[in-house]
């Protein structure tokens, strides 16, 4: 190797580094124009590419515009189909979209992919009560508890849909669970338990005493 080989080499790899790095994490930067420059310019291609898609994507989904959102993410996973987040993200976008039946679709996939995450499920549960199906929404958030029994809102969601379904036990056992949990980022949900607790106790016959 020549004396001028070793620079190079090292060179490049810095630029490979600092390309893998800009792909990889485009997606936090707020303007999409980034990761549209590395799509059209970076010399990495195939999987690592797909993440500017990504990126791009969950830029576009959180300013709202769903259909781009799509569309970043359907060519992400046509680059990398084994990677459950992107199923995810497709799957709020397409439920952000009023896709409902794509969406669940997607969730099944993340699931299949990662069976051990419990996001999925508690939101393959939101979009499964969307739709009315309450049966298969109870289902799916049981599985989210069962996962993280930390979790508030899944606790939240599901006593909904049981009260939904006119299971009032069911759901007051839902909601004093949620309240039951160490306060924390869950605060929101805390407070619709309580809310709801209210609203059930105020429903309740009152007890009248007999002499």
């Amino acid at each position: 190797m020549t004396r001028f080989a070793i620079p190079l080499l090292i060179v490049l790899c810095v630029l490979l580094g600092l390309s893998t790095h800009m792909v990889v994490n485009c997606g936090d930067e707020d303007d999409p124009d980034i990761c549209s420059a590395v799509i059209g310019f970076s010399p990495l291609r195939g999987s690592l590419i797909a993440f500017a898609y990504e990126g791009r994507g969950r830029i576009a989904l959180r300013h709202g515009d769903f259909r781009r959102a799509i569309a970043d993410f359907d060519e992400a996973i046509h680059l990398n189909p084994n990677r459950a987040a992107l199923y995810r993200d497709r799957a709020l976008a397409r439920r952000q979209n009023g896709d409902l039946e794509l969406a669940i679709a997607d969730y099944d996939e993340a699931i299949a992919h990662d069976p051990k995450l419990a996001a999925p499920y508690h939101q393959r549960g939101l979009a499964l009560a969307a739709t009315g199906d309450l049966d298969r929404a109870i289902l799916s958030y049981n599985t989210a508890v069962r996962l993280d029994p930390s979790d508030a809102q899944a606790r939240l969601d599901r006593g909904l849909a049981f009260l939904a379904r006119g299971q009032a036990d069911d759901a007051r056992a839902d909601f004093e669970a949620a309240l039951a949990l160490p306060a924390g980022k869950d605060g929101r949900a805390r407070e619709a338990a309580r809310a709801k607790l209210a609203e059930l106790a105020s429903a309740e016959p009152a007890q009248v005493s007999v002499p």
